[in-house]
């Protein structure tokens, strides 16, 4: 427990806000866009919605005991580790509070390719059927 705490207090002294036109092109440069069907635009609208655009965003859930990790909010019931079992994107949950984006990017790849964008409710509730064209407004894509 003390290494997940010491882990934790590491990245979030490492994590990132991101400026909306920075995170798109970051997600555009790492082969985001059109990966199955997701647009830039998606993956901004989802991030500003599950995080606002914060690396170390974390929230626990009560219900079932799992934690939501880092910018796209990856679930530690299914898609990272915070315990010694393995689990979706084979990540240790701190991992994906930092401001290097490759572990989120690659497991939140994961979980569309597996389950589709509509996993993540934040879409489903304000990006889903919406033009999302103002999200990557103005970014030079």
């Amino acid at each position: 427990m003390r290494n997940l705490v010491f882990l934790l207090l590491v990245a979030v002294a490492s994590a990132k806000v991101y400026e909306r036109c920075e995170l798109a092109r970051v997600l555009k440069a790492n082969g985001m866009d059109g990966y199955y069907g997701t647009t830039v635009a998606d993956w901004v609208c989802l991030s500003k919605w599950e995080s606002n655009y914060n690396t170390r965003a974390y929230n626990y859930i009560k219900g079932d005991g799992s934690s939501d990790y880092g910018i796209f909010q990856i679930n530690s019931r299914y898609w990272c580790h915070d315990g010694p079992t393995s689990k979706g994107c084979g990540y240790h949950c701190p991992e994906l509070l930092t401001d290097d984006l490759i572990e989120s990017m690659y497991c939140a790849k994961r979980i569309v390719r597996d389950w589709g964008i509509r996993t993540w409710v934040a879409w489903r509730r304000h990006c889903e059927g919406r033009d999302l064209s103002s999200f990557v407004e103005g970014c030079g894509l």
